[in-house]
């Protein structure tokens, strides 16, 4: 079976374990039976602050039981962590950190604390895999301040455009603008935003060249077994997968439930293919490593190239042709569209 017509998870693949780990913050089975050696256990009740943004911090917590949520206040979205998971480990690397968000008990939650002391005992007794950790750590960093300061420069531009035309009408209407076009859930466009960029391609004539349709395996199930908080983590992690490779001139967009799209502006069959590959695998870095409670479910994506002449109906025809295709092949998998597909009921 050609890759043009289906790809499975390719399961050694480093870019899949590189995404995973940076995506979100879990330790490893060693990691976690090192740790719980060194923290001590501390119980909250649901809705229950950890700490506050702003606030100096010397500590980093690890989720053992339950969920706890971080708030980075404006309009960005909140982040849910579950077991295994970790934050905070800038207040105990770097030492009287100011917290960057607040962290409350969505449910409730049990966390291991850990202070300098118990950290340095902790390399103290494994050195190597400390250092492994604190790589991924840094990772991470580097990775958030390069989000951070493309975010600090978009602001300073919209700011700037403001003040040459009136700053408090013009940046309210900017604001208004970016949130009716954004999905409040996880941060991609929605509906509407897709709507208004494709109709601004087509008035400059430069139309996208490819399109992934991409569905979540048994979702539904996740909500019935685990509840909407954990289906609303998984839809988040999908979100994050899609804006990591998502260019400066593409579009990720959450079309509604469980469905998303990534509409590639310059792209060739075999671009299209590699980039739908390395998202089914970085999901499945993420599935490897999850616990208990779900944080990502097994996809399905259907491709195509696009027509510059045809329309988002034509598009997403053929797209959705070949979404049906995959999933009827059992999911988990990407599959090409072809005429000879089966049609959607």
């Amino acid at each position: 079976m050609s890759t043009m017509e289906t790809a499975c998870v390719d399961e050694s693949s480093v870019a899949a374990t590189a995404m995973a780990e940076i995506v979100h913050a879990v330790l490893s089975p060693a990691e976690l039976a090192l740790f719980a050696q060194f923290g001590r256990s501390r119980q909250f009740a649901a809705g229950e602050v950890l700490f506050l943004r702003g606030d100096h911090g010397q500590c980093m917590y690890i989720v053992v039981s339950g969920i706890a949520d971080l708030d980075f206040g404006e309009d960005l979205v909140v982040k849910y962590l579950g077991p295994n998971e970790f934050f905070g480990e800038l207040g105990l690397l770097i030492g009287d950190h100011r917290r960057s968000a607040d962290a409350r008990a969505a449910t409730e939650l049990e966390v291991l604390e850990l202070r300098p002391a118990d950290f340095q005992r902790l390399i103290d007794h494994d050195p190597g895999l400390v250092a492994y950790f604190l790589r991924r750590t840094i990772m991470r960093v580097v990775s958030s301040e390069q989000r951070l300061i493309g975010q600090l420069r978009r602001r300073n531009h919209d700011l700037e455009a403001a003040l040459d035309n009136l700053y408090s009408t013009t940046h309210q209407l900017s604001h208004t603008q970016a949130l009716v076009r954004t999905d409040e859930l996880t941060g991609l466009s929605n509906r509407r935003g897709l709507t208004l960029t494709l109709q601004q391609a087509h008035r400059s004539g430069r139309h996208p060249q490819g399109l992934l349709l991409i569905d979540c395996d048994r979702f539904k199930r996740i909500n019935d077994e685990h509840g909407h908080l954990a289906g609303d983590r998984v839809l988040q992690s999908v979100a994050n997968i899609l804006r990591s490779v998502a260019k400066e001139e593409d579009v990720a967009c959450r079309l509604g439930g469980d469905e998303f799209c990534l509409l590639v502006a310059q792209t060739d069959a075999a671009s299209l293919d590699r980039i739908a590959a390395f998202i089914l695998g970085a999901v499945q870095g993420l599935r490897e490593r999850q616990s208990e409670a779900p944080r990502i479910c097994s996809i399905s994506i259907g491709v195509c190239l696009l027509d510059p002449g045809g329309t988002w109906n034509d598009w997403y025809s053929r797209a959705d042709g070949a979404l049906y295709e995959a999933k009827r092949l059992g999911g988990n998998r990407l599959h090409w569209y072809s005429v000879s597909d089966p049609t959607p009921d």
